[in-house]
């Protein structure tokens, strides 16, 4: 069995590798070959922790395993990320344990990588405002995957605590472009992608807010009861997600279907764009809505290519199992 570390990660795989990855595992669950498990994910009773798992398998692949992990609120004052995770792959053709691997990085990597899929398939190809809701940690992953698929001209943040905003500025000026904190109607008329990133329960992006044309990616609905975006302005959408199932029942569209305004049937896998089956946008007046809920197969995808890296370069640690 392999183990490849938390600490080697960073030196194994990028954006790059993320972004092929992600993108590959949606176009494999859109035609079938690719399918994620139910995911389990429960308050444990100590530590105001959330734990889980999400797994799945590729045949294309033949990546099969589970993420285990979960968020710990009280990490941050130890010294520790408050997101927690491990990955384990199994051997497709035995079901022998193949590798553990860090997950904590990749599924920054992965989360972002996903927002950036989004924007390259459905945003404006003259996208020229980049606006971002939330400022936690995961906000400079976002950044930093999104401008690479657009002429970004300029960066807008908003947050609900207005003291973290450093974070989007210092990320902003670290890519070379212009930084403004504002207000959400300034955002949401400016912006032509909006990326939303924040663990909220209750909707922060309201209808009024959007303009004709946007493009938005919903990254922190991943939850039964969470909630970034109004239910209008889900229903005024074209709606777009990595599961389905997923995204009617823990994701930004959770709530905008259990209320009726919106069937399932109206949203569309990405992956049905990324393989050519689904236009995606059809007018540059659409507004489109990226759910992404998060899939155990993102995981195993980003941690399938870190042991592959891993072993190439010589970093992979080999154990009996």
């Amino acid at each position: 069995m392999i183990i490849v570390p938390e600490k080697e990660i960073a030196g194994l795989i990028g954006r790059q590798e993320s972004f092929d990855a992600v993108e590959s595992v949606f176009a494999a669950m859109a035609s079938g070959a690719a399918y994620n498990f139910p995911v389990i994910r429960e308050a444990i009773g100590h530590a105001d922790a959330l734990y889980g798992f999400k797994s799945g398998f590729d045949r294309s692949s033949l990546a099969l395993g589970l993420k285990s992990g979960g968020y710990w609120p009280g990490n941050m004052a130890k010294g520790l990320t408050n997101h927690q995770s491990t990955v384990f792959l199994f051997d497709a053709d035995t079901g022998k344990a193949k590798a553990v691997v860090g997950g904590n990085l990749l599924t920054a990597l992965r989360t972002a990588a996903a927002s950036a899929v989004s924007i390259k398939h459905l945003a404006r190809k003259d996208a020229k405002v980049l606006g971002m809701i939330g400022a936690g940690h995961q906000s400079a992953f976002q950044m930093r995957a999104a401008v690479e698929q657009r002429s970004f001209e300029k960066v807008l943040g908003w947050n609900l605590h207005p003291e973290m905003l450093v974070r989007l500025e210092e990320t902003a000026n670290e890519l070379g472009l212009p930084y403004e904190s504002v207000d959400l109607a300034r955002l949401g008329a400016e912006a032509d992608v909006i990326i939303s990133i924040t663990s909220s329960f209750d909707p922060i992006l309201m209808e009024e807010h959007v303009t004709p044309g946007t493009h938005i990616a919903c990254m922190g609905t991943d939850t039964k009861g969470k909630q970034e975006v109004d239910t209008a302005l889900v229903a005024k959408a074209k709606l777009f997600t990595d599961e389905v199932a997923q995204s009617a029942t823990i994701g930004e569209c959770q709530h905008a279907v259990a209320s009726g305004i919106v069937s399932e049937d109206n949203i569309i896998e990405i992956g049905a764009v990324i393989n050519g089956n689904h236009p995606g946008r059809t007018s540059q007046s659409d507004i489109t809505l990226f759910d992404g809920t998060g899939v155990g197969l993102q995981d195993l995808a980003v941690a399938s290519a870190a042991v592959d890296l891993a072993i190439q370069k010589g970093v992979a640690i080999e154990v009996d199992f």
